[in-house]
């Protein structure tokens, strides 16, 4: 019997990565169900409600969210906290109320403490202060994780969730204000090396320390993870500590990362920091213990993964 896929943000770089994934692995287009936003607003319950009714899927990959870096979660708190707190729990109650066998949630690394001893492990959630700057954000991908744990806990559901490090990759937001680190220094460095500009300045210090995980090697995971024996993965987690990590194992500070952006995209000036601007978080390195000892670990180097992000970049969102 074939089962029913809903991968829920299909346009977005995670979700997109995961059908990918699926495809790859054999599972025939027509078991994969998708839908974008203007045809289903995952903020409207009724909508959400009614999807699950009428489409009835076995599996539910929650890869929709609102995203975005230092700059756009400081200046749209609001958005960031009521939107996505509204997606999860949309989706996740109704796919209970539908029978959804298992479902997926993806998180993100600053539901950590800002504090949290290095590498970050599961059990650090909620030890903490967040980091103020994606404190909504991080507190609606919380609120997540325990949707999933609430679920399964007075309903018998098989909600899991992971928490990836910072992504990258094909699909990702170039946008030159609100993007996260590596699509806004590929932009930076592209437009720079086309223009011929002698400096790039880059915001804070460079001193801060972070990994990055190539996106079809979260989309590798999350299909491993949502595909483990039940039994297995409750073995490896506890009812109300059940999130996954799901990192690299490396990290290297932002001017480390500026300099491999550099070798990628061909730039030949001067790198600036300007040290006024905020940093954020010193360092944010995954403890992936519990993933690795599931039987998965990332297989895409920076390089190669910086070279394919460059590529996607030139191809989609260069002028």
């Amino acid at each position: 019997m074939s089962v029913k896929l809903y991968v829920a943000g299909h346009r977005g770089m995670v979700g997109g990565a995961i059908v990918r994934h699926l495809l790859a692995l054999g599972v025939p287009s027509s078991s994969i169900i998708t839908r974008t936003h203007a045809e289903l607003d995952l903020t409207n319950q009724a909508a959400v409600q009614d999807f699950f009714s009428t489409e009835k899927p076995d599996q539910v990959y929650l890869a929709a969210a609102k995203v975005g870096g230092i700059h756009a979660n400081n200046t749209y708190p609001a958005e960031f906290i009521y939107q996505n707190l509204m997606v999860e729990c949309n989706v996740i109650d109704a796919a209970y109320r539908n029978g959804v066998e298992k479902l997926l949630f993806l998180g993100s690394s600053c539901i950590y403490p800002k504090q949290a001893p290095q590498p970050m492990r599961e059990n650090a959630l909620l030890t903490g202060v967040l980091e103020p700057t994606n404190e909504p954000y991080a507190i609606a991908k919380i609120a997540g994780i325990k949707l999933c744990e609430s679920y399964n806990r007075q309903y018998g559901t098989d909600y899991r969730s992971v928490m990836p490090t910072n992504l990258y990759g094909p699909g990702d937001n170039y946008h030159p204000e609100n993007s996260h680190v590596i699509p806004a220094l590929i932009r930076r460095f592209h437009e720079a090396t086309v223009g011929n500009a002698p400096t790039v300045t880059i915001w804070g210090s460079g001193t801060p320390r972070r990994e990055f995980l190539y996106v079809d090697d979260m989309a590798a995971a999350s299909v491993h993870v949502m595909n483990l024996d039940k039994a297995v993965y409750e073995e490896h987690t506890s009812p109300m500590l059940s999130h996954i990590n799901v990192g690299y194992g490396e990290d290297l500070t932002i001017r480390e990362l500026a300099e491999a952006v550099v070798v990628t995209t061909g730039f030949k000036g001067e790198i600036a920091f300007d040290a006024t601007k905020p940093d954020g978080t010193p360092r944010k390195l995954m403890d992936s213990t519990r993933l690795n000892k599931l039987g998965w670990r990332a297989k895409t180097t920076l390089h190669e993964g910086l070279n394919l992000a460059y590529q996607d970049f030139l191809q989609h969102h260069a002028e």
